[in-house]
């Protein structure tokens, strides 16, 4: 079976599961999964994993995310974007200068929490919120921790202004708009987003659907495309055969205390294990690879 991983650059107009179908038909695979949900209004980055690369995912959808994000001023929606019911407006306020936004900007940096909004994926009571949204329920939501990295001014032209953004997975840059709205004195909505990253797949790197249609084969990347960050350790044969089976093995090195990317000593890429220096055991966490 075909497996690996797709960076797509998602268009706007289309759902993340718009993409999958489309990824499905044109691989000729059931078995297709995305990482990381991205708005049907917005673009960007959003890989999708075929085959038994689809049981990488975890390590792409947790990994920490980049955007550029557009902010309107003057007025604020239900959704937090402008596709939504308008529920607060100003009029004549004045985009402060610059230098002002970006101190307001570089306040958020650091660990926060955001209350998620009702408009988004999240699921309570078996249901999504944006369904019990569009059915008119307002729920409850319970503040989520999450973090941002690094936050920072593109440009003023107002009433909107640019920005990128470096955050962890659950960040919602509609709620960050709001909240940076808020901040300044003046309701505010998200007026456009792009994905540029999602942990190591890249705006700059991700294909169009036009060119995945095209040539399909060069745009598939390998299944440990999701694991580049991790460490490296490569077994010799028998050692593969016993990490392909589920079993632990001695190791004393490397002196890494966490999640590695296991290879064979011939390349092949065979999983993911814990390595601890305490108890020198490479312990299989997924195992990807078989035995030849």
């Amino acid at each position: 079976m075909r497996s690996g991983i797709v960076n797509v650059l998602k268009p706007p107009g289309m759902t993340s599961h718009d993409v999958v179908s489309f990824v499905r038909r044109t691989y000729g695979l059931k078995k297709v999964g995305h990482a990381g949900t991205l708005d049907p209004a917005a673009a960007g980055v959003l890989p999708v994993f075929l085959g038994s690369a689809t049981r990488l995912i975890e390590f792409t959808a947790d990994a920490d995310k980049a955007y550029r994000a557009e902010l309107t001023f003057g007025y604020a929606t239900d959704s937090g974007d402008d596709s939504g019911e308008v529920i607060a407006a100003r009029e004549g306020f004045v985009t402060p200068p610059a230098d002002e936004v970006a101190a307001v900007l570089a306040s958020f940096a650091g660990e926060s929490e955001q209350i998620p909004p009702m408009h988004s994926a999240i699921k309570i009571g078996g249901r999504k919120l944006y369904e019990l949204a569009r059915a008119g329920i307002a729920v409850e939501r319970q503040p989520r921790s999450v973090t941002i990295s690094a936050i920072g001014l593109v440009r003023v032209a107002a009433p909107t202004i640019l920005f990128d953004v470096e955050c962890s997975k659950g960040t919602y840059i509609r709620t960050l708009c709001a909240d940076i709205g808020a901040r300044i004195g003046c309701p505010a909505v998200m007026s456009f987003l792009v994905r540029t990253r999602v942990g190591d797949f890249t705006l700059a790197e991700a294909k169009s659907l036009e060119e995945i249609a095209a040539d399909p084969d060069a745009a598939l990347q390998p299944g440990d495309a999701a694991v580049r960050r991790l460490a490296r350790v490569d077994l010799d044969d028998d050692e593969a055969a016993r990490f392909t089976h589920g079993q632990s093995i001695p190791l004393a090195s490397p002196a890494t205390d966490g999640l590695l990317a296991v290879y064979r000593r011939t390349g092949d890429f065979l999983g993911i294990a814990r390595h601890s220096p305490q108890a020198p055991l490479l312990v299989p966490v997924k195992v990807i690879g078989q035995t030849p």
